[in-house]
């Protein structure tokens, strides 16, 4: 709802009983919102279901959404944990009047910031935009903290690599390249999932700032994600290989979410990446 700002009339000034008049209202500005949100407070059950509608700077509910083969399409819920030890990412489908509804499993209790990030099919330069709540699902909360760089994660028995040692740069685009084999050594062979080869979450240790990029098959369109004027592609024209498009916003420390789908198993690999100024 919008917020009315009202000024306090001053008196006018030496012994005059004129009052000034009365400044205008103002209202707040509207914006995107999560209504009808459900849980705010997770139970002790690392399962809940996530809820929302999503309403328009108007008031009513946005039940038109991008659609496509691409990944920048409909609604994307990625759940981090504040300590960047575990995400969850999923595009749930979108109800009856803008409903969405989504059982999420978290791997750990702990206190999650939750990201809706939306890409509505509206008239305008409106490409997308992302809502934020926090959810705290009981227990145990494991204790870890945010490790240095290392080239190489093993996950399921792939083995991921990271080509020389990154020095990206805030708001310049770069590139980083990793090789990714099968348990027998050979280059993975990667599907398709959400509509992209490969997806690369980011989220900056402390504030959890975030951004989003993807990997995309030659010849696939909608995959570049922008940052003001810059904008970036990450490509895979070989089997096991991934060109990941880096393009943060503030320097800082970033925990790179790197997630695929290879034999049949969406695979999810942690590096950390240092950012400079």
């Amino acid at each position: 709802m919008a917020v009315l700002l009202a000024a306090a009339a001053t008196p006018g000034c030496g012994g005059s009983s004129t009052s000034s008049p009365p400044a205008p209202h103002i209202p707040a500005a509207r914006t995107f919102e999560l209504a009808g949100f459900e849980p705010r407070v997770a139970s002790s059950s690392r399962s809940f279901e996530l809820a929302f509608t999503i309403l328009q700077p108007s008031g009513r509910a946005l039940t038109s959404y991008r659609r496509g083969s691409g990944p920048h399409t409909g609604v994307h819920l990625i759940l981090v944990r504040s300590d960047l030890g575990a995400i969850v990412h999923r595009h749930p489908p979108i109800g009856p009047g803008g409903r969405v509804s989504e059982r999420i499993t978290v791997p750990a209790p702990g206190r999650y910031r939750l990201v809706v990030d939306a890409y509505p099919n509206l008239a305008g330069p409106l490409r997308n935009f992302q809502l934020f709540r926090w959810i705290r699902v009981g227990g145990t909360v494991p204790s870890q903290t945010v490790p240095p760089f290392r080239p190489d994660a093993v996950v399921d028995g792939y083995r991921f690599h990271v080509r020389g040692r990154p020095a990206p740069r805030a708001i310049q685009a770069s590139f980083l390249t990793v090789d990714v084999d099968d348990p027998h050594g050979k280059p993975a062979r990667f599907t398709p999932w959400y509509g992209a080869l490969a997806h690369a979450i980011f989220f900056r240790r402390g504030t959890l700032s975030y951004f989003h990029t993807h990997v995309c098959g030659a010849g696939a369109t909608g995959c570049a994600s922008t940052f003001g004027p810059t904008s970036v592609t990450g490509s895979s024209t070989a089997p096991g290989r991934l060109r990941i498009g880096v393009l943060l916003p503030l320097p800082g420390t970033w925990r790179l979410f790197l997630q695929c789908r290879v034999g049949g198993r969406v695979l999810t690999v942690p590096f950390t990446l240092r950012v400079s100024a």
